[in-house]
């Protein structure tokens, strides 16, 4: 079975039901203010931020850095990795 992982910290787990019902540190209402959400894109060896086209080799990696291009405005979300 392959694993779950979350799209906004890259948290990963064996089942869908574990990975959601578990807060997440990067959630973007703020750290433990939501539950981990399922990232719906295959693994991959490089995940890249949909909006600004930056990449990392995981999910963890690329979440963790502000996107010049969010549309919340330049430095006012994290990459977010496109399926």
């Amino acid at each position: 079975m392959s694993k779950v992982q979350c799209k906004h910290c890259g948290t990963s787990s064996s089942s869908i039901s574990s990975l959601t019902s578990m807060p997440c540190n990067r959630h973007p209402l703020g750290s433990g203010k939501g539950k981990h959400v399922l990232y719906e894109g295959s693994e991959k060896p490089k995940y890249t931020c949909k909006y600004c086209g930056s990449s990392s080799s995981s999910i963890s990696s690329l979440t963790s850095v502000y996107c010049n291009r969010h549309p919340n405005g330049s430095g006012k979300g994290m990459h977010e990795p496109a399926l």
